[in-house]
């Protein structure tokens, strides 16, 4: 099945899942690195937090482009892409 042509509601629930487990892995990443928690290398892990962010990003932005959507589900797609797009800026600024 395409992505265009499932669900608006479930593709804007796994951008929910990618965005939030991205953000969760680079919050893991930027705490390790200020605490010092783990002697281990965090970049791998801030990268794949990114990707991920970059990910539910895009799957936010696919659903904004299909034709014949709710108003409601516009509205969720535009904050999804809203708070992801901040997330990846702060992300960005901290590296």
């Amino acid at each position: 099945m395409n992505w265009m042509e499932k669900d608006e509601k479930i593709l804007l629930q796994r951008s929910f899942l990618f965005g939030a487990t991205g953000i969760v892995l680079c919050l893991l990443a930027l705490a390790n690195s200020y605490f010092g928690l783990l002697a281990a290398p965090m970049r791998p892990l801030n990268g794949v937090g990114v990707a991920l962010q970059f990910f539910g990003l895009s799957i936010a932005v696919l659903v904004l482009r299909k034709r014949k959507i709710k108003e409601e589900t516009k509205d969720k797609a535009k904050q999804m892409i809203l708070v992801l797009a901040v997330a990846l800026l702060f992300f960005f600024m901290v590296i």
